[in-house]
């Protein structure tokens, strides 16, 4: 436990870090983690016995990093990850053993991984710096801080298993701590920011913190999924006591996807 707090204290202070230099001091890291997580999803198939092509995902990574600069929008960047999806199904079509399921599985980083990432960087697009950073904070605490308050009060006083085939360590005690922790720390992160400047409407936040909560929970069971499927515990182990970098970004994926979608359809709110 001690392991675990220590590293995840870290692991805020640099995240922190990196908020606060905005600009390439995000991107840059933030681009490193999504190809970390990337690798750990295509070695953890590969352990698993399936035969995942990766150059196109790879390829898909290089181009969109300056397509999503210039063009500035994430929706754009679905025609790219058709196109790398295509050269996947053909190289596994021509093999001498072609496996559906090795199509599925080498889409499964762009799907899951690559695309929900970019979704960070385009909330940088978001009006003015304070926006931006508001936006982030909402991403990566959301989910976050759900998920260790789903922790804490899961682990004592969980009762009712939430999803066993997938997850048999979740429970539906833990699980709805950790959506009150998701709305508390998205009115929280409000009630901060508007202090300094103007902010959207507050019953915005409640709304983000219920539905990024929701997907922080699911993208944290899609992740147990893969790993149940590969035969692994975690991704990785370069973090002590939490795992790997997917391990750490399973749920800040999902959430992510929300906050972009809901930046989009209320840009009105955000332009302040």
């Amino acid at each position: 436990m001690t392991q675990r707090i220590i590293t995840g204290v870290a692991l805020v202070g640099i995240l922190v870090l990196a908020l606060w230099g905005g600009g390439l001091w995000f991107s840059v890291p933030y681009m490193v983690t999504i190809c970390m997580s990337m690798y750990e999803m295509i070695r953890a198939t590969a352990q698993a016995g399936h035969r995942p092509v990766q150059w196109p995902c790879w390829l898909c990574v290089l181009l969109s990093i300056p397509l999503f600069h210039f063009v500035g929008s994430v929706s754009l960047l679905m025609p790219l990850i058709g196109g790398a999806f295509m050269l996947i199904a053909m190289v596994v079509i021509f093999r001498e053993e072609p496996k559906l399921e090795d199509i599925e599985i080498s889409a499964l980083p762009l799907v899951s991984v690559l695309l929900p990432g970019l979704c960070m960087l385009g909330l940088q697009k978001a009006p003015g710096q304070y926006n931006q950073n508001l936006l982030m904070v909402l991403a990566f605490g959301v989910p976050l801080f759900g998920d260790t308050l789903a922790y804490f009060i899961g682990s004592r006083f969980g009762k009712r298993k939430l999803c066993p085939a997938v997850s048999p360590n979740k429970s539906v005690e833990g699980a709805i701590a950790g959506l009150v922790g998701s709305i508390v720390w998205a009115m929280l992160t409000a009630a901060a920011f508007s202090l300094y400047k103007p902010i959207p409407p507050f019953w915005h936040f409640p709304i983000l913190g219920l539905l990024g909560g929701i997907a922080g929970q699911m993208g944290d069971l899609f992740a147990s999924l893969i790993k149940r499927h590969c035969g692994v515990k975690d991704f990785s182990n370069i973090f002590p006591g939490h795992g790997g970098m997917m391990d750490r970004l399973d749920s800040v994926y999902w959430s992510t996807v929300i906050m972009y979608v809901y930046f989009n359809l209320c840009a009105g709110a955000f332009a302040i």
